[in-house]
């Protein structure tokens, strides 16, 4: 790989990609990601990877994208693999990118004797654009030094060690798929599996057969993924798989769920899973990936805030300081809900060429995540996101309450549920949008009835119910989370209001 990274790099600077220079690179899961990104690292240039299409009938909305992106990172060039090589080239059209196509587009540059001008560390690393972030794409400015600190924490912090080796479905345009499991293997010298989200998402058991077939020690997953796999081994478990070789099951990128742990665990329990192989972590992208890691091989644990379970997401990386601060910015002390703020090696510089951006979130080295939380001895709690709180009469209400109380009501699946409020004459509106099976209208009208009580029953409120389809979707980010702001702004647009389950 690195003679080819060096060849794609040599091909890179004759063509006359100037040094600091951007490629946007599709982050499929394919050998040419990481030869284009390598190479791009050799020639001085900035890889800025970006997502795959999602679903069915998306290529228009998905080049718009593209076309985006290419003028939000102003790139000059964009590589694809070879089923979204025409796709690329048609986003790069009218644009500052003067060269796209599939790899082979770029074989066929020469490849002179020149000089190799690798990144180094002072120097900037690539862009990230941030999870979910499509209509006004957001990139990050991930440096080398900064990335580099994180990795060197993230290794230390999970205990790598020689005999080591992962399995990731994971995407590569996401922080914990492209760090976790390709830069952070890179520096540590370990080996990788990769399989595709897409092959994941059509046979989840994909992933813990590979697990138990290379007798992988490392993986991670949002909590979807476990509960996915979970609820599909209720009626089809995976033959002859054995997953008593995992050390380390890391679960990040969204809040997460003690029930999901503990189903996958007493689900998996039979084939060898020791629940002491969970690790919670905490991270985001302005941060490179993570910021907190639990214990190797020490479980999860939990802490009742309220009437919630929390789990508790370990302590900080060394030579990171975190505050959590209330609405006055005070420090607050343990146990006390506020909002994270984190200074250290790791943190990003800014967005990139987005000054106005970066200063809403950086003040004095110290970056506001936007999530709430709260100190349990000395770890972190993440309880969510300070704007998608809901806060009715002054109560605070927490969205994934209302959404995990509907998604367990039968026929409903994880994901299938999303809470926000809305400004009203009266006040605060609680609203839910429901991804409903079709059904007729007195079966439909039973399930309004019940997702009501539920609601009731869950936060206490009232609240406006909008059944729809599956095929019409809730809005997800680039990392598969629930985008309750965009969905919010689906509704206020009238979106959803069209769009019932029964057809």
């Amino acid at each position: 790989m690195r003679t080819q990274a060096q060849a794609f790099a040599r091909r890179l600077i004759s063509a006359g990609i100037a040094r600091g220079e951007r490629l946007l690179i599709i982050a499929d899961t394919w050998p040419g990601f990481c030869v284009a990104f390598f190479g791009a690292q050799y020639a001085g240039v900035l890889p800025v990877p970006v997502s795959v299409p999602v679903g069915l009938g998306a290529k228009a909305t998905y080049i718009e994208q593209l076309r985006r992106q290419i003028a939000a990172s102003d790139a000059v060039g964009i590589v694809a693999p070879d089923e979204l090589a025409s796709y690329a080239a048609t986003a790069a059209l009218g644009t500052a990118a003067r060269l796209a196509g599939s790899m082979a587009t770029f074989e066929a540059l020469p490849d002179r004797a020149v000089e190799l001008q690798p990144l180094s560390a002072g120097e900037q690393c690539y862009v990230q654009f941030s999870s979910g972030s499509t209509r006004a794409p957001m990139g990050i400015d991930i440096r080398q030094d900064r990335l580099m600190a994180n990795i060197d924490g993230s290794i230390a912090r999970q205990e790598l060690n020689a005999d080591d080796s992962g399995v990731s479905w994971l995407p590569l345009y996401h922080d914990m798929g492209l760090i976790g499991f390709i830069l952070a293997p890179m520096c540590a010298q370990r080996s990788v599996d990769l399989l595709a989200p897409r092959d994941f998402a059509r046979r989840p058991s994909q992933w813990l057969s590979l697990i138990s077939r290379r007798r992988a020690t490392i993986t991670y997953s949002p909590s979807f993924g476990y509960d996915l796999v979970a609820r599909r081994a209720q009626t089809q478990m995976p033959a002859d798989i054995d997953l008593s070789c995992l050390k380390l099951a890391g679960i990040g990128a969204d809040l997460i769920q003690a029930p999901v742990l503990q189903r996958f665990a007493e689900t998996f329990a039979p084939a060898g899973f020791d629940s002491r192989a969970f690790l919670p972590s905490y991270g985001m992208a302005e941060l490179c990936v993570g910021l907190s890691f639990g214990r190797r091989f020490g479980g999860f644990k939990v802490d009742r805030f309220g009437t919630r379970d929390f789990v508790v997401c370990g302590h900080a990386l060394p030579g990171h300081r975190v505050e959590i601060r209330d609405e006055s910015g005070a420090a607050v002390s343990d146990r006390r809900v506020g909002r994270l703020f984190v200074q250290g090696p790791s943190v990003m510089p800014g967005y990139f060429d987005e000054p106005e951006a970066t200063a809403r979130v950086l003040k004095d080295g110290w970056l506001d995540t936007g999530d709430l939380g709260f100190w349990s001895d000395g770890e972190i709690v993440v309880t969510g996101r300070a704007k998608d709180l809901i806060i009715v009469n002054g109560r605070n209400i927490w969205p994934q309450d209302i959404e995990w109380a509907i998604e367990a009501l039968p026929r409903l699946r994880q994901g299938d549920a999303c809470a926000f409020s809305v400004e009203s004459g009266a006040g605060e509106e609680v609203v839910v949008i429901v991804q409903s099976y079709v059904g007729d209208a007195e079966e439909l009208e039973a399930l309004t009835g019940s997702i009501r009580q539920t609601v009731k029953e869950t936060a206490g409120v009232d609240c406006r119910i909008e059944l729809i389809s599956r095929k019409f979707g809730l809005p997800l980010t680039s990392s598969g989370k629930l985008s309750r702001s965009r969905a919010k702004a689906r509704f206020v647009a009238g979106d959803y209001t069209v769009r019932v389950a029964a057809e």
